[in-house]
């Protein structure tokens, strides 16, 4: 498919009903996080078919889809992009191209779902074997969604029961003022616990009492119900006798 062949799957695929819906899951009213964004109504799984037959799009029109005001314009760029990085014939040349296309926009992978259906997937491979200074200073940025990418692709280490970073950026977004940030940090530190629970209560028990609500919530989500409340009632005592039983 070219371009314009993308371009007119897309419009045929659209769906009025669902982007009503998607407009306000999405949370684009004025002062939400999602504000000014535009859906035309195409759920992802629709969209990751149309993904794999624009596979072979030359990157710049891939790259003008990843900067249109249309989200669904933007996640299948980004659908695309992983896509490319995975395949087993991309050159490591490519997969740096591709790596850096994406940090270069991540002003417009600007919705949780952008990230979270790719960061893991080219960020954090990319960083496997390399320093992983980038996601110190996307942690620290000012935009919401560079910091959602930096706990994000840690996902891909703790699937390698590599924890460090992600505790190490748990900790720097631990008093993050977005809720985004919280649930994300949340979702990943349960990540870890889900394969060394040790390591997940090591840092809760340092950090519990000043994680925000939901952070933690997310965290201990998995938890057996005793262990979890004991958390949630913020007794560190309670929680070392829990453990013994």
């Amino acid at each position: 498919m070219d371009f314009s062949e993308v371009k007119t799957e897309l419009r045929r695929l659209a769906k009025p009903d669902d982007a009503v819906f998607l407009q306000r899951f999405f949370k684009t009213g004025p002062g939400e996080y999602g504000e000014g964004d535009r859906f035309i109504g195409i759920r992802v799984p629709i969209l990751r078919d149309v993904a794999r037959q624009a596979l072979d799009l030359p990157l710049v029109k891939v790259k003008k889809f990843l900067r249109s005001r249309i989200h669904e314009e933007r996640l299948l760029a980004l659908l695309i992009l992983v896509l490319r990085y995975k395949r087993k014939n991309t050159t490591e040349s490519e997969r740096t191209r591709l790596y850096r296309l994406y940090l270069d926009h991540t002003a417009y992978i600007n919705n949780w779902d952008l990230v979270d259906l790719s960061a893991h997937c080219i960020v954090g491979p990319y960083l496997d074997e390399k320093p992983r200074d980038i996601l110190y200073t996307l942690a620290k940025s000012s935009l919401l969604w560079d910091r959602r990418i930096a706990i994000i692709a840690t996902f891909y280490f703790i699937r390698k029961n590599d924890f460090t970073d992600t505790l190490q950026l748990a900790e720097i977004l631990r008093d993050d003022p977005h809720d985004l940030i919280h649930k994300a940090v949340g979702w990943m530190l349960r990540e870890v616990g889900k394969r060394d629970l040790p390591a997940e209560e090591s840092f809760l028990k340092k950090h519990y009492h000043r994680m925000p609500r939901t952070m933690l919530r997310y965290a201990i989500e998995k938890f057996p119900e005793p262990l979890r409340q004991a958390y949630l009632s913020g007794s560190a005592l309670d929680i070392s006798k829990t453990r013994k039983r």
